[in-house]
């Protein structure tokens, strides 16, 4: 029988790079939003870190199930880390993705690209229901364009370029974007972890 793991996480894209990424392993993987109508767990911390583990903990305690949660974004070196932990809401809430890109380009404003380094980071945590949290990370350079190109992917990923490759992650398929992202790399840190959770649950 599969191991049940909840992904403490409305967003359908991460949901669904995080079943990519677990493929290989008997897992059921199901996002927060099949599992009832949950209070939100309002995402206060001061670091990627201190919200993961606040999603993680509260969740698999309200749920007694095994729970991942990340909490993921871009930091620019030019910002000082800007966005963020704020990157989902730099553009204020409900701004969307377009609006939070279309603000930090015009934060960058004509920098030349030398200067537009940036990184996308993931901080993972798994809790299970008594309290015990584990942690990975992934982190992945890049530099910031001066205009969105692709279709693929979401948030920041249009004006995200990895120079290696000379795309942005908008313009990767999932496959691609999978084998070097900041999440890829979160995931491959967790797998020993949820290999040996699972075996033990």
């Amino acid at each position: 029988m599969a191991f049940r793991l909840v992904v403490a996480s409305h967003n359908e894209h991460k949901i669904r790079e995080i079943r990519q990424l677990t493929a290989h392993m008997d897992l059921e993987v199901v996002g927060v939003a099949e599992m009832g109508d949950l209070p939100p767990v309002e995402e206060d911390g001061e670091t990627f870190r201190d919200n993961a583990r606040k999603k993680a903990l509260e969740t698999a305690q309200l749920l007694k199930e095994w729970v991942l949660a990340d909490d993921s974004g871009l930091e620019v070196d030019a910002l000082d880390g800007a966005p963020g932990v704020h990157s989902a809401r730099f553009a204020g809430e409900g701004g969307g993705d377009e609006c939070n890109n279309r603000l930090l380009l015009s934060r960058l404003g004509d920098l030349p690209l030398a200067e537009r380094g940036a990184q996308f980071r993931c901080v993972m945590a798994l809790a299970s229901p008594d309290g015990e949290v584990e942690f990975s990370e992934g982190i992945c350079r890049g530099v910031i364009g001066f205009e969105p190109r692709g279709s693929n992917g979401f948030g920041y990923d249009p004006l995200f370029i990895v120079p290696e490759l000379g795309c942005t992650f908008a313009e990767l398929s999932s496959e691609e974007k999978n084998r070097i992202s900041h999440r890829s790399r979160a995931i491959q840190g967790m797998l020993e972890i949820l290999e040996r959770v699972s075996q033990r649950a």
